[in-house]
Parts: C-alpha cells; sequence; structure tokens
C-alpha cells in the first residue's frame, strides 16, 4: 500500500483542506502516514500570509524531500498560489497546486513523475467556483471545522489573502448540513465554522445567510456547541447579535476582527469601520451575552503607524478588554498597497510594539479568566497532556482537569479553581 503524510501550515481552512485531501488518499488505497515518515507522497499545505509563513513552507518542502528523497513532493496552498514558479524552484518540488485544484489532487500525482514538473494555478478571475472537498473526521481533533465558503473582497491594504484565494464563493447550504450532520453522527459534538471571509457567506448565492446556516446547524441532533470564525465587525449588527442568541447552541465567542485601536491606521488598512463602531459592536455583544469572550488580532508596526497612533491602540485595547488576542507584526506582502507605502517601520520598533500590546492583552486576559474562578462550567475535553485532561469552556477559556476514564470529546462539569501557566485548573463535579 502507499502512503501519503500531511504538512499543514497557517488558518483552520488549510486544516480543513488538508482532511478533505486526505480523504481523497484514502479512497484511493493510499495510508496516511505522520509527516516524519518516509511516505511516497508529502502534501504540503502552504501558506502566504506572512513573510515567515513561506519559509516555514519552504522549510517544510526541504524537510520532506530529506526524510525520503525518491518521494513525490506536491506543494499546494496560498503560497503556491502566489508564487508557483517560486515554489516550483525549491528542491523537491514536482507538484504546485493552487487553491481550487485541491479535488484533483491525486490524479495529479499519479500523473507526476520524478523527473516531471508540473504547474497548475489559476488566476484570480477564474477562482469563481466553490470547490466542495468533503470532511467527515479529524485526525487528532475534537472539534471539528466547517469550512462554509472561500476567497475574499474587502482587499485591505496589507492582506495578500484577496488574491490567494480568489472571489467570494460560498458553498450551498445543501452541502453545509449534510457535512455537518455527518459530523455530528460521528461523535463531534462541537463544530466550528471557518471560512476566509465568513459574514460575506450567502452573497455570491440567493437565500442564504451566515444566520441560516448557524439556525440550520443548531437544530441537527448530536451537534452541542457551534462556534465562529473569524467576523468582520460590521456585520454584528444589534439585530444580527439578537438573531444568533436564538441560537442556543452557538457558544458564546467572538473573534471580532481588530487590527488597530486608531482611526487614521484603519483607514490607510481600508478596513471599514471605526474605533467607536467597534467598540458599540463589542457592548451590544456583551449586552446579549453576557458571559462572551471576544478574542481578536493585532497588528504592529503597520506603515506610517506613529507613536502617537500606537499609543491610541494601547489605550483602545485595555479600554475593551479583550478575552484574547493574537498579535503580529506587520508583513510586507508583494502586490499589496502597503508594500509600497512610505514610512516603513522597522522590526526593532514592531518587536518593541508587539511586547507591549502583548503584556496588555495577558493583563486583560487574566481579568477576564478570574471572573470564573469558583464557577461550574461544561468543559469539553480534547487531549490529554501528562495527568491532565484538556478542554475549552463554551466561552473560549482552557481548563485542565484530572480524571481516570477517558475523556476525549466528552463534555463535563467541571468547578475552576486556579489560574496557572494560562490555563485555569479545576475538577470535575
Amino acid at each position: 500500500m502507499k502512503t501519503v503524510a500531511f504538512i499543514t501550515l497557517g488558518c483552520k481552512v488549510n486544516i480543513y483542506e488538508t482532511e478533505g485531501m486526505k480523504k481523497i488518499f484514502e479512497e484511493g488505497g493510499y495510508k496516511v502516514v505522520p509527516p516524519e515518515s518516509a511516505a511516497d507522497v508529502y502534501v504540503i499545505n502552504t501558506c502566504t500570509v506572512t513573510q515567515l509563513s513561506e519559509k516555514k513552507s519552504r522549510q517544510m518542502i526541504r524537510r520532506a524531500k530529506r526524510t525520503n528523497p525518491r518521494a513525490i513532493i506536491a506543494a499546494v496552498g496560498c503560497y503556491s498560489q502566489i508564487a508557483p514558479d517560486e515554489v516550483l524552484a525549491v528542491d523537491g518540488v514536482n507538484l504546485v497546486i493552487g487553491n481550487n485544484h485541491k479535488g484533483k489532487i491525486l490524479k495529479l500525482v499519479e500523473q507526476a513523475g520524478l523527473e516531471t514538473k508540473n504547474v497548475l494555478v489559476s488566476e484570480r478571475h477564474e477562482l469563481k467556483n466553490y470547490e466542495d472537498l468533503k470532511v467527515s473526521r479529524y485526525t487528532g481533533h475534537t472539534r471539528a471545522f466547517l469550512k462554509i465558503q472561500d476567497g475574499c473582497d474587502q482587499f485591505c491594504s496589507y492582506c495578500i489573502i484577496p488574491i490567494a484565494r480568489g472571489k467570494i464563493r460560498s458553498r450551498s447550504p445543501d452541502s453545509i448540513i449534510d457535512e455537518a450532520k455527518t459530523l455530528a453522527d460521528k461523535g463531534f459534538c462541537e463544530i466550528v465554522l471557518t471560512g476566509i471571509h465568513i459574514t460575506s457567506y450567502g452573497k455570491d448565492i440567493k437565500g442564504a445567510t451566515l444566520l441560516d446556516v448557524i439556525h440550520q446547524i443548531n437544530r441537527i441532533e448530536g451537534v452541542k456547541r457551534i462556534r465562529l470564525g473569524s467576523l468582520e465587525p460590521l456585520y454584528m449588527s444589534a439585530e444580527i447579535i439578537k438573531k444568533m442568541a436564538q441560537a442556543e447552541k452557538l457558544c458564546p465567542h467572538f473573534h471580532l476582527s481588530f487590527q488597530s485601536g486608531c482611526d487614521e491606521t484603519l483607514k490607510r488598512m481600508n478596513r471599514n469601520y471605526t474605533t467607536a463602531e467597534y467598540e458599540k459592536i463589542v457592548e451590544s455583544i456583551r449586552e446579549t451575552f453576557p458571559d462572551a469572550a471576544i478574542t481578536t488580532d493585532i497588528m504592529t508596526g503597520f506603515p506610517g503607524e506613529t507613536q502617537v497612533e500606537f499609543e491610541q491602540t494601547c489605550n483602545f485595547v485595555e479600554r475593551i478588554g479583550f478575552s484574547q488576542a493574537h498579535i503580529f507584526k506587520f508583513s510586507a506582502r508583494k502586490g499589496t498597497k502597503a508594500a509600497k507605502m512610505p514610512n516603513q517601520i522597522p522590526l526593532s520598533e514592531k518587536e518593541r510594539r508587539s511586547k507591549i500590546l502583548f503584556e496588555i492583552c495577558e493583563k486583560s486576559k487574566e481579568f477576564y479568566r478570574a471572573k470564573y474562578i469558583g464557577k461550574n462550567m461544561d468543559v469539553l475535553f480534547e487531549q490529554k497532556r501528562g495527568k491532565l485532561w484538556e478542554g475549552l469552556t463554551v466561552n473560549y477559556i482552557p481548563v485542565q482537569a484530572e480524571h481516570d476514564a477517558d475523556l476525549v470529546g466528552k463534555i463535563m462539569n467541571v468547578r475552576l479553581e486556579k489560574s496557572l501557566n494560562g490555563v485555569i485548573l479545576g475538577h470535575i463535579i
């Protein structure tokens, strides 16, 4: 039996698509093996969101080549879509596949040979049909990601993803619900709706919205939790928030895209909201979902970001009090407006600002979690580390607890007792 190994970089969408490709290979008679194994085929699902992610993609390709020099190596995904010639030039690559041919990967791999080099990448305007990769299980996961759309039309000035992923393409509602039912039947009690820009879901098809998808999945027996991926702030009107609250299985966890707490910086980023609008949306969410976790991404060192603008962001972040934030440094992406902007910030200054924001966000994270010490909360357990089982509450608090039984994929009531090393320790009731 031939073997195939997968290495996935980047976002939840990539994780989802890797699972879809695994299914294709398994149905074709291949055995999926760990990436450190000497496989016959390696599939590297690449990322291009930063220069570092591209570097890691190249490193993973070279690692696969060293593990088995005779293997066929297929580089797929966003980095392959953006820079196919650059990827093909990496030693060991036989096949480069962009973002709308992953469903053909088995056929393309079997057509490829060690002496053959092949590139299958479409232009952005050709990325117009949703590629439906079916997923029925997840390797090493107890929460199931469910991709509902692809592409983005926002064109933020720093972001290459609209070029890498193409135009908005929504998955059919029937396909989404069928897969959600399959995942529930397989024992996944939490479904995470993901995509490149999920709040745009349904804009290209009639009679479907993100709200519709949430409420339809909410009715599926076996699904206990619905969690949402990254949300565009202006989508979250007071009316939408109230309608979301009618789905009792929806987790009170909202990853609300942020980037900067300065209006002038947001304008240069081509983000179409103001800090006042953002704050009002957060207030509306907290009024409707009192226990809501508001998580986000914050960029430091965007071109032209002055010390005053940075301080405005720090003050705004302190005022909002995010329950968790991912802080990342601006990375110039060729082909974006921001890459050509004047007043680029030195790396040392980006790192300095990142450290300051990290400390602010760590304090707000601990403040948020401290409110739940002494309370009993349901936790979906995912894995065991040493003697402790790890899992998440509905509002995205990581919890560890001891138990003798196998808790993978089970929801247990836990009394939260104390915070230690970034998690809450508790005991199962």
